[in-house]
């Protein structure tokens, strides 16, 4: 893998799929994004940061099995790629070097 980065709800999003594993569909990577960071998600765009990151080889999807609670439909299960994984390692270690820079929370031990 080159060069390549993140935007912020990139990285957002692949985190939460990592999180949430098994369960990381559309509605309930929304909803956990939302109570866990306290912020609204439009999810179109929830929907093309997922195929953006799928395009990118960083997770992939698959059909899970249809629900009467969801009228027949089938949820689409994404997971994180080996790819996904070593991008997620590389981000937070590239914000963990630079939070290390910052003198107050060298100071404060964090």
């Amino acid at each position: 893998m080159g060069k390549e980065y993140l935007g912020e709800f990139e990285e957002l999003v692949l985190t939460m799929v990592g999180v949430l594993q098994k369960e990381a569909y559309g509605a309930a990577i929304a909803e956990e994004i939302e109570k866990r960071q306290d912020r609204n998600i439009n999810i179109s765009a929830l929907h093309v940061t997922l195929y953006r990151l799928e395009d990118k080889g960083l997770i992939k999807s698959a059909f899970g099995g249809s629900t009467n609670e969801r009228g027949g439909r089938r949820k689409r299960i994404y997971t994180v790629t080996n790819a996904g994984f070593v991008m997620l390692r590389r981000m937070k270690d590239g914000r963990l070097e630079l939070w290390r820079l910052i003198p107050q929370l060298k100071m404060s031990g964090i």
